[in-house]
């Protein structure tokens, strides 16, 4: 309904802010990344937002980045993970160490959360692989969308590529960015890094 919400920042709690934008003051729950990074009371902010309705609740969730609102999107998706989960993994994990979390199965850093436990942190880890496979039988082999890449060094890019998709960028997005970021003897998670950097221009 909203894909974001630009205006005047008026309030800051512990978890939530109040931006007004046209006249009117919208309550945006959010992460502590997002309520730490946003900058002054009365300055100007754009925070990307998912209006979360169910049976019994409807409220705004909004972030600073693109990347934290996919990282939301993706975590949501999973079954029983709600968007009070979602946050407070937000408030722990950045986008880049989340995806790179899942990835290589690391249930003990998803874990450190607030009220994700280790059988949650399994199945957000299986769900969201899951679904990544899925799109990469669509899209075809990750290794042939990474021409950059030396053969040596496929399998940092794909697992690169794997976790930017995690965060709900396509095969061929994910792919591209990696492509275009990757240096000889760069790090993991510093690809991821670089890669987010590019796609969020």
């Amino acid at each position: 309904m909203y894909a974001y919400i630009k205006g005047t920042l008026e309030a800051k709690s512990n978890d939530n802010i109040i931006v007004e934008a046209g006249g009117i003051g919208y309550r945006i729950f959010t992460a502590l990344s997002t309520i730490n990074s946003v900058g002054q009371l009365s300055s100007t902010v754009k925070i990307y937002t998912h209006y979360y309705v169910r049976e019994d609740i409807a409220a705004l969730y909004g972030f600073h980045t693109m990347e934290e609102l996919g990282m939301f999107d993706m975590l949501i998706s999973v079954s029983g993970v709600g968007p009070k989960a979602a946050i407070s993994m937000i408030s722990t994990l950045s986008p880049s160490r989340f995806a790179l979390a899942v990835v290589s199965q690391d249930t003990k850093s998803l874990s450190k959360a607030p009220g994700i436990g280790p059988k949650m942190a399994q199945r957000i880890i299986l769900e969201l692989k899951d679904k990544i496979s899925k799109e990469q039988l669509t899209a075809g082999s990750l290794s042939d969308n990474i021409p950059a890449v030396e053969s040596g060094n496929q399998s940092s890019a794909s697992e690169a590529v794997s976790a930017l998709m995690v965060l709900g960028y396509s095969s061929f997005e994910a792919s591209s960015a990696v492509s275009k970021a990757y240096q000889e003897g760069m790090g993991v998670e510093e690809l991821i890094m670089k890669a987010l950097k590019s796609l969020s221009k």
